[in-house]
């Protein structure tokens, strides 16, 4: 049943990111549980989620931990992922990548993989970095960014100055 959860959390995922009254109503703290549970109850029964996702949410619901819904909801897809064999790659960079750059860096990042792995990259562009990159593959992370480059020789200034 492993694959009908992962559908049935991605739809609720999907409907939790469009739908700000939904999501607003369950992540309020201050909305009497038992109210959240009938009102998630009817949610589920109307799309008719698998018997197991309905216990998920029946004890999330009893235990008020609705509001953290995404969190378990990415958990598991992350999960399932690396299940699956792929290899969630992130990498920041200070403006966005070209064509040709991107296919290379797919290349080169394939190039840590072991055999059987997908590799599914997800790229963010953030300007503070100035220049580089940083890459987290699995559970390592690479910093290639001028930012920290900055930030480390301006401390080994400070401290020589002293």
């Amino acid at each position: 049943s492993l694959d009908s959860v992962e559908k049935d959390l991605k739809s609720v995922k999907e409907l939790w990111e469009k739908d700000t009254k939904f999501r607003d109503f369950f992540a309020d703290p201050t909305e009497n549980a038992n109210r959240k549970k009938t009102a998630f109850q009817s949610v589920v029964n109307k799309l008719s989620y698998s018997k197991v996702t309905q216990n998920l949410f029946d004890t999330m619901a009893d235990n008020g931990r609705l509001s953290r819904l995404t969190d378990v909801i990415n958990l598991y897809l992350e999960l399932m992922s690396a299940h699956r064999g792929e290899v969630i790659c992130k990498v920041t960079t200070a403006k966005a990548l070209d064509a040709n750059t991107s296919k290379e860096l797919n290349g080169i990042l394939e190039g840590f993989l072991q055999k059987g792995q997908k590799l599914h990259l997800q790229t963010e562009v953030d300007p503070s970095l100035v220049g580089g990159m940083t890459v987290t593959i699995g559970d390592k992370f690479i910093d290639m960014s001028l930012k920290s480059k900055i930030k480390h020789y301006t401390g080994i200034l400070k401290s020589a100055s002293i």
